[in-house]
């Protein structure tokens, strides 16, 4: 039994995808931040930081989006969002996902200049491929979430970085990406400055 634990528009939104592109079935668990929903003793007895995703594996709590995407795309080898063909690709995968959680989540926090330096360092390791990696991957579905954020956000155009906006353009063309975005914006996003 899974329960996810997330709130509209922030990071949870790829653990949400991620769900939704192997077909798991779980239980979705909206967490509203005006309401301090994550400040509820009932929640911060299953994630004590009080922050989103947690995903309950069998009332386990797994937290962190990385370990969250990666259990999901292990757990679902068949849907290929893990790169299971040698070593040095879920090295990549992990190189990506640390890069993901260490450079660029933090530089919203820090200003829109870090943000877009963030993204400038993004589009170089994209390197004009269409994906990450060589193949559609949970690494996708992160970096797709924080960009999608700053399109939102920001509104940069096109050319501004080619090659995340046309890997943002072929993830919103996905169908779960689409469920998620439309189940999530029917909640309402509640999403800090």
């Amino acid at each position: 039994m899974l329960t996810l634990y997330f709130a509209p528009g922030a990071s949870s939104m790829a653990p949400h995808i991620a769900l939704h592109e192997v077909g798991a079935v779980f239980e979705p668990r909206p967490i509203s931040f005006s309401r301090k929903e994550n400040r509820d003793p009932a929640y911060l007895a299953i994630n004590p930081e009080g922050k989103v995703p947690t995903l309950l594996i069998d009332n386990r709590p797994l937290t962190e989006v990385a370990a969250i995407l990666f259990y999901v795309a292990r757990t679902n080898s068949g849907a290929k969002l893990w790169p299971f063909s040698s070593v040095e690709l879920e090295a990549q995968a992990l190189s990506w996902m640390s890069f993901i959680a260490s450079t660029i989540h933090p530089a919203r926090r820090r200003g829109e200049e870090h943000f877009v330096q963030a993204f400038r360092i993004a589009e170089h390791r994209m390197g004009g491929r269409p994906w990450a990696l060589d193949e559609y991957s949970v690494v996708d579905i992160h970096l797709f979430r924080l960009y999608w954020r700053f399109v939102n956000a920001s509104h940069p155009s096109p050319e501004t970085f080619p090659a995340l906006h046309a890997h943002y353009e072929r993830i919103m063309a996905r169908p779960a990406v689409r469920r998620t975005i439309e189940i999530e914006s029917v909640i309402g996003y509640e999403l800090p400055a």
